[in-house]
């Protein structure tokens, strides 16, 4: 039977000393006192953009999905079109990757260059790739396909790698055991073992890849953000927010349907 303290009793301290622990309270505080009064206000503007956000959530509450309707859904097609495709070639690409990157079951030096490759791509951001496809590639959905491709390779080869690395030996070395070839166990010893949550991950980066689409598209890489984009130029909040509802709308219909698959595959 376990037995509880009836007395409570202190934890240690990190700083013994209560003169350093209110020495250090101190110097925080005055190093925030100081950043605060560091940063230049400009409370005409705030004024301003305060009377903007207010026109903006007014917008927003009375959405205009009727107007523009044409050009939203023309984005709307274009940003669903690139996630799509986007996914399904990033899942293809990070495959190979991914095994390449499993440390127990591939060369060092495949595993060291697919690493590489996949640590590039969790590197730099999908609004930053797609400021530079959009220079390279010039402005449309070309530049967002690559740049969501590109993006979904690191994810995807980067939690397969891991999710084979953690397979049970016991199953790779049986399969081994009886002279099978390298493509063999991968087939039958791991791909069975990582094959639900394979799946499972590469519709929740269709989820990702999804909101995503939204930003890029505000760099000029195509889809639902390039439409946004152009709705809060010029001023049109009420676009802007049924274009906004309807991302919303997405996404959390994307997260249901992601959930019921993760829990079905279980």
């Amino acid at each position: 039977m376990n037995t509880y303290p009836t007395r409570w009793t202190r934890p240690p301290q990190i700083i013994r000393s209560k003169f350093w622990r209110i020495a250090l309270m101190l110097l925080a505080l005055a190093y925030l006192v100081a950043a605060s009064a560091s940063i230049d206000v400009n409370w005409t503007r705030v004024s301003e953009g305060l009377t903007r956000g207010a026109r903006f959530v007014g917008g927003f509450l009375t959405p205009d999905f009727t107007t523009r309707w044409r050009d939203i859904s023309q984005g709307l097609v274009e940003s669903l079109t690139m996630t799509l495709t986007a996914t399904v070639a990033g899942v293809l690409i990070s495959i190979p990757f991914g095994i390449g990157a499993a440390r127990n079951i591939s060369p060092v030096w495949v595993y060291s260059f697919c690493r590489a490759v996949i640590a590039l791509s969790r590197s730099l951001q999908e609004i930053i790739v797609a400021i530079l496809l959009v220079a390279f590639f010039g402005f449309g959905a070309f530049a967002g396909f690559v740049t969501l491709t590109f993006a979904t390779i690191g994810f995807i080869g980067k939690l397969l790698a891991d999710d084979i690395e953690e397979c049970d030996p016991k199953q790779i070395e049986a399969i081994r055991a009886t002279g099978a070839s390298w493509g063999q166990v991968v087939h039958y010893a791991v791909q069975p073992q990582v094959m639900p949550r394979m799946i499972g991950l590469s519709v929740y980066r269709l989820d990702i890849n999804f909101r995503e689409s939204a930003v890029i598209g505000i760099v000029g890489a195509g889809g639902i953000g390039g439409t946004l984009d152009t709705a809060m130029s010029r001023y049109d909040y009420s676009s802007a927010g049924a274009i906004l509802l309807i991302i919303i709308a997405i996404v959390m219909l994307s997260e249901y349907a992601s959930s019921r698959m993760r829990g079905w595959l279980k």
